[in-house]
């Protein structure tokens, strides 16, 4: 989904669009940690195990790219717990005109969660919202955008946090990613776009799908 370019001498258009959040969240398929400069990303989320001392797949990426620098950095930090983040600088990162990178911690899925709703199904067909593991990855997405607006962020880049190794259900992640940054974004001017970075298009296309079924799962989510 691409974002609708604005004139810049249209400064009635230009407040249209900082008030629709569809028009400032981008889905590209890209590795994230080489995006182009261009499109002005100043900082990125990393999904981050608990030590913060890297991984596997975007988290290993990640410090790759950054370099050995974050790595020492983070054994300063005493880990994150699940759900939380913390923000480091980008090191060598930075040459991307990257700043800051935003470390959270998603929740492992077990498809058996404890619903805490009495009949409620503990696996991907329970209610949006009503599975803790809903709730922990929910606050990931809260706690890094809480962190871009406390840094200033313009342009934030996001992975799909959890659907790895980590077993998330992909379309019900994407929902949960799509209706926090839509969320934050009514209230908030920064970041004033925020692009979902995919691994694959089959990734992509579930938050395509969230994005597009907005008005019937919306309407009918839990806590998320």
């Amino acid at each position: 989904m691409e974002l609708p370019q604005v004139p810049s001498n249209d400064s009635s258009a230009a407040d249209q669009q900082l008030n629709d959040p569809v028009a400032r969240i981008n889905v590209i398929v890209a590795d994230i940690t080489a995006l182009d400069p261009e499109i002005g990303i100043d900082a990125i989320v990393n999904a981050a195990n608990e030590s913060l001392l890297g991984g596997g797949g975007v988290d290993g990426a990640i410090h790759r790219a950054a370099g050995p620098e974050l790595l020492e950095h983070n054994r300063t930090l005493g880990g994150c717990p699940t759900g939380l983040a913390k923000r480091t600088p980008a090191f060598g990162l930075e040459k991307q005109g990257i700043r800051h990178i935003l470390h959270t911690v998603g929740p492992v899925w077990s498809g058996t969660a404890d619903t805490g709703v009495p009949g409620a199904p503990g696996d991907d067909t329970a209610k949006l919202g009503y599975t803790h593991e809903d709730n922990l990855l929910a606050s990931c997405y809260t706690q890094v955008l809480a962190l871009a607006l406390e840094h200033n962020v313009r342009h934030l880049a996001i992975p799909a946090i959890s659907t790895g190794v980590y077993r998330f259900p992909k379309p019900r992640a994407a929902r949960i990613a799509f209706g926090h940054a839509h969320g934050h974004l009514l209230r908030s001017g920064l970041p004033q776009r925020i692009t979902f970075v995919c691994f694959s298009d089959e990734d992509a296309s579930n938050y395509h799908e969230a994005i597009n079924t907005r008005g019937q799962w919306m309407m009918s989510r839990g806590r998320v």
